[in-house]
């Protein structure tokens, strides 16, 4: 782990996704971070040792899920399939296929492993899934402002982790999506999938993967401007340490019926692309239903300084 050194900053952007917005100007006390997203060997460890058993291992109850048909009722998860030619990019299903059999053991369907990849990010986890592991490690899952202050690495105001191009020099700083989305990966940072976590340089902490390779999540309910908890503010007008919103409220609106809650994710994946989805940025974040897990989301810990 690296230690953050707590400071003031000021979190969000007014310059990409109205959900960012607005800047405002926020303290954070200092706390430990992980220096990498989970990996699938430390993942295993905690599996071997206490038997767990993820979300995406686990099939659906139907009676969690009024309507659904019993026999669809198995476990599984959603994995990115690239398309073969231009979709509807308001589409998602488009490219995300429900794979029954997919899991952190088995990243692209019952067929795949993870032999050759441990030192990846461990994925197909939900909230619940990380915060088993956070307990077990004595550690827990960092708010919205510690993941951003921590991916910021110290820069002041600037749009990226490592300074304000996406790519200095014509150099790939993180694990994203080069060409068009999400059908032609030109993979010219290296990848097309996920990535070792210690591909990239570290940010100015000593922190890798911050940025792009998975979305980490955080244990903040998600919320829209001015829906988040009221936090009082300190002398010098700072907020202290944001906790987000309520989990009666960071459900999709555009589902009513389901209600079903979500947390903050934040820092973007290898499937952020200029052409779509351009949240591989410290301010970026989005939000992640409890009940659902993918092939580019994963998680890393925090501690308390103290």
């Amino acid at each position: 782990m690296q230690l953050v050194p707590g400071g003031v900053f000021m979190m969000g952007s007014s310059a990409f996704y109205p959900e960012e917005a607005p800047r405002r100007k926020v303290r954070v006390a200092s706390f430990w971070v992980d220096e990498t997203p989970v990996t699938n060997a430390q993942f295993a460890a905690f599996v071997d040792a206490t038997g767990y058993r993820t979300f995406a291992e686990t099939a659906p109850d139907p009676r969690d899920y009024p309507g659904m048909d019993p026999a669809l009722a198995v476990a599984g998860s959603l994995v990115f399939t690239m398309t073969d030619r231009p979709v509807d990019l308001g589409d998602p299903s488009q490219w995300w296929r429900w794979v029954a059999g997919a899991c952190w053991r088995h990243p692209l369907g019952p067929e795949s492993g993870i032999e050759d990849i441990l030192d990846h990010p461990a994925v197909h986890v939900t909230h619940q899934d990380a915060a088993a592991y956070a307990a077990w490690a004595g550690k827990r899952l960092p708010t919205e402002a510690e993941f951003e202050f921590a991916a910021r690495g110290g820069l002041v105001d600037a749009e990226y982790a490592w300074g304000d191009e996406l790519t200095p020099g014509g150099e790939h700083r993180a694990n994203t999506w080069q060409g068009m989305f999400p059908f032609a990966n030109t993979a010219a940072d290296g990848w097309v999938r996920t990535s070792p976590v210690r591909e990239f340089p570290a940010n100015g902490y000593g922190i890798h993967d911050m940025i792009g390779n998975v979305w980490e999540i955080c244990e903040d309910w998600w919320s829209l401007p001015g829906d988040a908890r009221p936090r009082k503010k300190s002398a010098c007008c700072a907020i202290d340490n944001p906790r987000g919103g309520f989990r009666a409220k960071s459900h999709d609106p555009s589902e009513p019926t389901a209600k079903i809650p979500r947390k903050v994710i934040k820092g973007g994946s290898h499937l952020c692309a200029p052409s779509y989805c351009q949240r591989y940025r410290p301010a970026a974040r989005h939000p992640q239903s409890i009940d659902s897990s993918t092939s580019h989301i994963g998680f890393r810990c925090v501690m308390d300084a103290a």
